[in-house]
């Protein structure tokens, strides 16, 4: 359970939302600042990008299929895998889906 602005909203164990429908920007910061992170425009751009991609594809990318189909989309760097992990390093994918309200992606650990 996070608060964010008074409002309690229900996360799993892992601190992944309960319900898709209660992400907000301000929900991203919120769990950004439990991992002590904070989050600049290129986290920002992931997180966008997740949220895409789960639209299109009912989903989150696990690490393999975002790092071969997100550098199309946002840049050579976002490609690599090093890049990745510097912006959030306990699993792009993992973290960013989190971060994105995402469920966990299929196939992390």
């Amino acid at each position: 359970m996070i608060n964010v602005n008074g409002r309690e909203i229900e996360t799993d164990a892992e601190g992944y939302l309960a319900s898709l429908d209660d992400w907000s920007e301000e929900v991203a910061q919120c769990l950004a600042e439990r991992d002590e992170l904070t989050l600049a425009d290129e986290h920002w751009q992931v997180v966008r990008w997740i949220r895409e991609y789960y639209a299109e594809n009912g989903t989150a990318p696990n690490l393999r299929v975002m790092s071969k189909l997100i550098g199309d989309s946002l840049g050579e760097q976002f490609g690599d895998k090093k890049y990745l992990f510097d912006l959030f390093p306990y699993g792009p994918a993992k973290q960013a889906a989190r971060y994105a309200g995402m469920p966990k992606p299929t196939g992390c650990v």
